[in-house]
């Protein structure tokens, strides 16, 4: 896994953790027991930290980042789609913000609320928890609970937490110059 200390500031990956070969981490970097940075991935704390909470996955070709002095902070258990982009948001515990979303600087997504595929939550905007987000900018439809969306906010980390695992033992490069098949 591409690892990059920038001015003396190293990620931290602990060993529970799994980071694909393909992600890339920069900087000021903290991923937690756990948690899971997938292929493609960016995370680049160049000018704030960002911390990726126990339990938490970061998906395909995400990218995160964030302003001087504002961290950003995934929450324990929350789950970045595949292609967003958070940049200096706070996501709470066991929050969803599928796949193509955007989360600028300032943003609160609560516990367990899910941002639809597509969305866009502007900057400063607080999401209240357990409830359901769609549009851009993002609005509230609805609660989570008793919705079609419930099973994925629930079900995602702990399928995710055991993919990674399946992936971390489970993959190997593959060279075709030396006809590894």
């Amino acid at each position: 896994m591409p690892l990059f200390s920038f001015e003396g500031l190293t990620p931290q990956v602990d060993a529970g953790a799994f980071v694909a070969p393909t992600a890339t981490l920069v900087g000021d970097v903290i991923v937690e027991a756990g948690a899971s940075i997938w292929y493609g991935a960016v995370i680049r704390a160049d000018y704030a930290p960002v911390i990726v909470r126990r339990g938490a996955n970061v998906q395909d070709n995400a990218v995160i980042h964030g302003p001087p002095g504002l961290t950003t902070d995934i929450g324990p258990g929350a789950t970045v789609g595949h292609n967003c982009v958070v940049h200096g948001a706070m996501l709470g515990a066991g929050c969803l913000v599928a796949n193509g979303s955007v989360v600028l600087d300032g943003a609160i997504v609560g516990a367990g609320a899910l941002v639809a595929a597509g969305s866009v939550v502007a900057a400063g905007t607080n999401l209240p928890a357990g409830m359901l987000f769609a549009g851009a900018p993002a609005t509230l439809r609805r609660p989570v609970k008793g919705t079609g969306a419930e099973i994925w906010v629930e079900t995602n980390p702990e399928a995710y937490a055991e993919l990674a695992q399946r992936h971390r033992t489970g993959i190997r490069y593959v060279d075709p110059e030396a006809g590894d098949e």
